[in-house]
């Protein structure tokens, strides 16, 4: 899978630009705030139809227009597929192959990414939600299926907790159990997605964190399932609790992940250094997992993380990378990139404006 080419109209401080990308490395290269990792992110955009930087989807317009459009060309098994993601006050159209799709879940995975960013470093110590949002983004992308039970599933998530904020008087439990029996039909099927997704990136991960670390440490990921039981019993049983909370205090939307080396948690005890070579082994996991599942390898957006990483980590990530996938890259020297290849295109991004160095 290549991203050939993506044109951007009003999107960030981009009003109208087109670019044409390298097969294989593509490095923006420019100071701080000039619009690198507007590049990154409308790729983000083309590909899941949301900003992995911003909820506010006003704050991907252009300041001149009132709407934006982001287009690309993506090979697939050496045919082009061009996809388009429009984004109005009307709301969002996503198009493949020109025509539009009515379903989310039937237009993400067409282009499919792996970002790193800064905040990825923080896998291991952020919040659950971050951890959550994590498994939701890349299963997604695998799975149209699992997209579909999670936007279902949090669909009844949100009525069932509207209803929860009723008066206690005016809740009729025959009615709060339809509602149970809607969040566990979803909710079972993203738990067992979840399982299996972490069961597999484990294997992955744990393979790649004992050579970065060259034998010395055992990685361990474990799914921490919310639901103990039966899902459908455990929301019966906490009906009363839930009234009275006015939210439901069970289910996937409470899920959350814990790291471990050599059976310490990473979170709570491992150095700055083994967070991050947890992160790392993470990432590089999800490249192989994905062709696994998919049978395609995803485009790597690499967004100023590479000054985050020492040399050593640098060159793991580089050398797994490339010849696997194609890789865009945000910096803003070249100084720590090391064992480059001579085979790439360098932009150079200068206040919105860029220019493509001469191969």
């Amino acid at each position: 899978m290549k991203l050939k080419q993506i044109e951007l109209k009003n999107f960030r401080n981009y009003e109208d630009l087109k670019l044409d990308f390298h097969p294989n490395l593509n490095i923006f290269l420019g100071q701080n705030a000039q619009g690198k990792t507007n590049i990154l992110e409308a790729i983000h955009f083309l590909a899941l139809t949301r900003s992995h930087r911003t909820s506010h989807d006003k704050e991907l317009i252009c300041w001149s227009g009132q709407e934006m459009k982001v287009s690309g060309l993506v090979e697939k098994a050496h045919v082009n597929v061009p996809l388009e993601v429009q984004l109005s006050s009307k709301g969002r159209i996503a198009k493949a192959n020109h025509l539009k799709e009515n379903r989310l879940a039937d237009y993400i995975g067409q282009l499919k990414i792996l970002m790193f960013a800064p905040e990825n470093l923080e896998l291991v110590k952020g919040s659950p939600a971050t951890r959550r949002r994590f498994m939701d983004i890349e299963l997604g992308q695998i799975h149209a299926v699992y997209l579909y039970d999670s936007m279902r599933y949090n669909r009844a998530l949100k009525e069932r907790n509207a209803y929860l904020k009723f008066d206690q008087a005016k809740i009729d439990k025959n009615f709060l159990t339809v509602l149970d029996e809607q969040l566990a039909e979803h909710g079972n099927k993203i738990m067992f997605e979840r399982k299996t997704f972490i069961e597999k990136l484990e294997i992955h991960a744990k393979k790649i964190h004992e050579q970065l670390t060259h034998g010395l440490e055992t990685l361990k990921i474990t799914y921490n399932q919310n639901v103990k039981t039966d899902f459908s019993k455990e929301l019966l049983s906490r009906q009363d609790h839930d009234i009275f909370r006015h939210q439901t205090t069970v289910g996937p939307h409470r899920d959350d992940l814990q790291f471990f080396i050599n059976e310490i948690n990473v979170a709570d005890f491992g150095s700055q250094g083994q967070q991050r070579t947890v992160a790392l082994s993470i990432k590089l996991a999800e490249i192989d997992l994905i062709f696994e599942e998919t049978g395609e390898y995803p485009i790597l957006l690499l967004d100023d993380v590479m000054s985050e990483l020492d040399n050593h980590r640098q060159l793991d990530l580089i050398e797994t990378s490339l010849g696997k996938t194609q890789t865009f890259i945000t910096t803003t020297t070249l100084d720590h990139l090391k064992n480059l290849p001579e085979n790439l295109s360098i932009f150079h991004v200068t206040d919105g404006t860029i220019e493509k160095e001469k191969e």
